[in-house]
C-alpha cells in the first residue's frame, strides 16, 4: 500500500512539473513576441520592423555591336557594370543585343594572347622551355609539365564524362531526370569552371557565355545593319511602356539612341550613359555619363552617390517652382472680371443707392428708435 501511495504521489509531482514547464514556456514565448511589450531600444526584434526606403528599379541595356568589352574580360566588365549601377537602385533587368558577327569577333588582345600561348607550347614540346610549376587539373588533380598533354587529358577524359552526363540527363524524364541533375550538379559545375580557363572557345572568345554567367539576358539578331539597334530600342520602349524601371542605363556611343533617351526623360525617367566618347550626343542628352575606364576602376560607383544627391535636389526644386497653367489662369481672370463688372453695373444703374434710400428714409438718429418701435 505504501508503495502504491508513493508511486501516485510521484506521478502527481511529475505531472505538476510538466504543467508548470509548459506554462512557463508559453508565458515566456508570449512575453518575447508580443508587440505591445516591445521596447524600441532593446534588440529583441530584428531590423525587419524598421521601415525600408523603396529603391528605384534600374534596367541595363547594352549595345554589344557598338560597345563590346574589347579591352576587358567580358565577365569582369559585366559584373563591374552591374555593381556600379546598383548605386542608382536595384538592378532588375540586364539586357544585351548583338548580331552574329559580334559573337564571332575576337579582339586583338585575345588574339595576341593565343599566339603567345601557341609559341610557348611549341617551345615546351621541343624541350627548350620547362614551366616552373606544373599544370594542375582542377577536376582530378593530376599534374603535367606540358600544356598540350594537359589539354589532351582534359578533353579525352573530363570532356567525355561531361558529355555522358549531359546525354543521360537529356534522355531521362520525370523524377529520374531530377535525381540525375541533383547528383551531377557539383561535378558539372566543377567541369565548367575548369574548362573556362583551359579550353579555347570554338566561336569567338566566349562573349555570350560569359555575359550569361554574369546574369545578363543576351539576344542574338541577324547581321543586317541596325538590326541590334532596333531590337534594343524596341525592348527599351516596351520596358518604359510597362513602367518597369525608373532609371535606364544605356551602354553605347551610338547617336541613334538620342531620341529614346529624350523620350525617357519626358516620362520622368533617369538616364545614364556608359561610353568612351567624351562629347557625344548621348552624354549631352543623359542625366549622367561614365566611361568604361571609370566603370572598371570603381570611380563611377563613388560618383554615383553625388549624382543621386543632385537628382534629389533637382526634384525638390521642381516641386517648389511655380508652374503656369493657362487654363486655370484664364478661369481665375474671367471670374474676377465678371465680379467687377457686376459691381460696376449696379453702381451705374443706381439700384443700390435707391434701395438704400428706400430703407433709410428717416434721419440717422431716428433709425434705431424706429426699428425698435416696430412689433
Amino acid at each position: 500500500m505504501l508503495n502504491l501511495v508513493k508511486s501516485n504521489t510521484t506521478l502527481d509531482i511529475i505531472q505538476f512539473i510538466k504543467k508548470t514547464r509548459t506554462t512557463f514556456i508559453v508565458c515566456g514565448f508570449r512575453h518575447f513576441t508580443s508587440a505591445s511589450d516591445w521596447n524600441p531600444e532593446s534588440s529583441v526584434f530584428p531590423s525587419s520592423s524598421v521601415k525600408r526606403v523603396p529603391r528605384n528599379n534600374v534596367g541595363i541595356f547594352w549595345d554589344l555591336d557598338n560597345k563590346p568589352p574589347k579591352s576587358f574580360p567580358p565577365y569582369d566588365a559585366a559584373i563591374r557594370l552591374k555593381k556600379a549601377t546598383e548605386e542608382f537602385g536595384s538592378v532588375k533587368y540586364m539586357i544585351a543585343y548583338a548580331n552574329h558577327h559580334a559573337f564571332r569577333y575576337v579582339p586583338p588582345s585575345v588574339r595576341a594572347q593565343r599566339g603567345e600561348r601557341k609559341a610557348l607550347n611549341e617551345l615546351e614540346n621541343t624541350g627548350v622551355v620547362k614551366p616552373d610549376e606544373p599544370y594542375k587539373c582542377r577536376v582530378c588533380g593530376r599534374r603535367f609539365y606540358n600544356n598540350e598533354k594537359f589539354i589532351n587529358h582534359f578533353k579525352q577524359i573530363h570532356e567525355r564524362e561531361q558529355m555522358k552526363r549531359l546525354n543521360q540527363i537529356e534522355s531521362a524524364r520525370g523524377k529520374r531526370r531530377v535525381n540525375l541533375v541533383a547528383k551531377n550538379s557539383m561535378k558539372m559545375e566543377k567541369f565548367r569552371n575548369a574548362a573556362r580557363d583551359i579550353l579555347t572557345p570554338k566561336v569567338g572568345y566566349g562573349l555570350m557565355d560569359e555575359l550569361k554567367r554574369a546574369g545578363y539576358w543576351v539576344g542574338k539578331v541577324s547581321d543586317k545593319p541596325q538590326a541590334a539597334d532596333s531590337a534594343l530600342r524596341n525592348h527599351m520602349v516596351d520596358v518604359m511602356d510597362r513602367r518597369m524601371v525608373e532609371c535606364i542605363v544605356l551602354v553605347s556611343d551610338d547617336s541613334d539612341f538620342v531620341e529614346i533617351l529624350k523620350e525617357a526623360r519626358l516620362r520622368c525617367l533617369k538616364t545614364v550613359v556608359v561610353g568612351d566618347s567624351n562629347d557625344g550626343a548621348l552624354k549631352r542628352t543623359a542625366d549622367a555619363a561614365f566611361s568604361w575606364q571609370e566603370i572598371m576602376m570603381g570611380k563611377a560607383k563613388k560618383e554615383a552617390v553625388s549624382v543621386l544627391g543632385r537628382w534629389k535636389d533637382r526634384d525638390a526644386l521642381k516641386r517648389l517652382e511655380w508652374s503656369f497653367d493657362p487654363e486655370t489662369e484664364r478661369e481665375l481672370f474671367c471670374s474676377e472680371v465678371l465680379s467687377e463688372d457686376s459691381d460696376v453695373e449696379c453702381l451705374l444703374s443706381g439700384e443700390s443707392d435707391a434701395s438704400v434710400l428706400k430703407k433709410n428714409d428717416g434721419a440717422w438718429w431716428e433709425l434705431e428708435s424706429s426699428d425698435a418701435e416696430k412689433p
